[in-house]
């Protein structure tokens, strides 16, 4: 059963993408912020990651190009989730290593269907 890290500091978005996943059968594990996302991701290699960028302690994309650029992690898809819609934050999420860059408020099956994507392929 593949393992998903979702990191997001709003509850509510991490509760929920936890059931909606779970519910499709993948084993799901999540943080509430950055220095504990970072440490969850070293220590359970998960399949994939969902990550916030905005969120205390340390951002989604530092732990990004934390992941991207170390050779034991950077197989793992990064799909990030975030309020920052321009362009210029697109890029920023393109260049530390997203593998997807999805903008809140976002439709929970175009979050799934692209985890399935990832993990099918």
């Amino acid at each position: 059963m593949p393992k998903i890290l979702v990191v997001d500091d709003e509850q509510d978005i991490t509760e929920t993408l936890s059931f909606m996943l779970k519910a499709k059968g993948y084993d799901v594990i999540t943080g509430n912020d950055g220095e504990v996302g970072l440490k969850l991701a070293k220590e359970e290699m998960p399949d994939l990651i969902i990550l916030d960028v905005m969120m205390p302690k340390i951002n989604g994309y530092k732990i990004a190009r934390l992941l991207k650029y170390d050779a034991k992690y950077k197989h793992i898809p990064i799909i990030m989730v975030t309020a920052r819609g321009q362009d210029t934050d697109k890029q920023i999420g393109e260049e530390t290593g997203a593998d997807v860059y999805i903008t809140k408020p976002f439709e929970f099956e175009e979050v799934l269907d692209t985890v399935n994507k990832y993990l099918e392929a």
